[in-house]
C-alpha cells in the first residue's frame, strides 16, 4: 500500500471515528440528565461552553451543573420524565464539527406519557485534549417557526 492511499486510509478510519464519537457524545445528554448527574452533563461541555436553550442562557460548566441541580429539573425527573436526543447529523471538520438532531422531552403523566416538548439542537464542538466536547448548544422548540428549523440545516 503506497503512503498516500495509507494517509486517506486514516483519514477516513479518524472521521468515522470522530463522528462515532460525537454521536455517543450527543446520544449520552438524555441518560445523564435524566439520571440527575450533573457532573456528567457539565463534562460533556467545555470549561467556557454554552447552552441556550429559550428562556435559559447558560456559560460554563458550573451553570450548566446547577441547571440539572436546579428545583424545576428535578420535578420533572422525580415526576418521570426522558430527554430523548434523536440521531445527530454530524459534521466534522478538522478539530471542529456541527451535529444537528431533534429532541423530544416526554413526560409520564396519570393516563400514561405525553410528549410535552420537541426541539431543534444545533451542537458545536471541539476536539480536546480529554476528546469531543461540547462548545456551544442552541436548542429551540418546533413551533411552526424559522429559527428552529433553521438550526437543523446542517453545517458545512
Amino acid at each position: 500500500m503506497d503512503d498516500e492511499r495509507l494517509n486517506r486510509l486514516e483519514e477516513r478510519i479518524r472521521r468515522l471515528e470522530d463522528e462515532v464519537e460525537i454521536t455517543r457524545l450527543v446520544a449520552a445528554y438524555g441518560p445523564f440528565v435524566d439520571a440527575g448527574d450533573a457532573a456528567a452533563v457539565a463534562e460533556l461541555w467545555t470549561e467556557d461552553g454554552e447552552y441556550d436553550v429559550e428562556g435559559w442562557h447558560m456559560r460554563g460548566r458550573p451553570e450548566i451543573r446547577a441547571m440539572v441541580e436546579s428545583d424545576a429539573h428535578r420535578s420533572l425527573i422525580e415526576a418521570g420524565c426522558t430527554h430523548f436526543l434523536g440521531p445527530a447529523h454530524v459534521v466534522v471538520d478538522g478539530d471542529a464539527a456541527s451535529a444537528v438532531c431533534e429532541s423530544l422531552l416526554v413526560r409520564r403523566r396519570d393516563d400514561g406519557y405525553r410528549v410535552w416538548r420537541a426541539g431543534a439542537n444545533r451542537f458545536e464542538l471541539a476536539r480536546t485534549p480529554d476528546g469531543w466536547k461540547i462548545t456551544r448548544r442552541v436548542t429551540r422548540a418546533l413551533t411552526g417557526g424559522a429559527e428552529a428549523r433553521d438550526l437543523l440545516r446542517p453545517a458545512g
